[in-house]
């Protein structure tokens, strides 16, 4: 997504973003390794930052809560399906 002032583009500390986005540090990296959050950009060797438009993209495209998406090995039954006996 291009900014949409002529203005330089925000950048965002990890701090900023999980002030924004509230996950861990490790689901943090996990997701942007998994493709499911912008990825960060090295500004030097040992710092990395998002910008802000893409953060505000990634909050306008996600899906709400699912509570039938999988979690760990399980997965709810959904509505239509019958659920295994224990």
């Amino acid at each position: 997504m291009l900014p949409t002032t002529s203005g330089p583009r925000r950048m965002m500390s990890e701090a900023e973003v999980r002030a924004v986005v509230p996950v861990s540090r490790s689901t943090l990296w996990r997701m942007e390794r998994e493709g499911k959050f912008p990825p960060a950009t090295y500004i030097s060797a040992n710092r990395r930052v998002w910008f802000e438009d893409q953060i505000i993209a990634w909050q306008n495209q996600i899906d709400g809560f699912s509570p039938y998406r999988r979690r760990g090995n399980r997965r709810r039954a959904q509505p239509d399906q019958p659920v295994a006996p224990s």
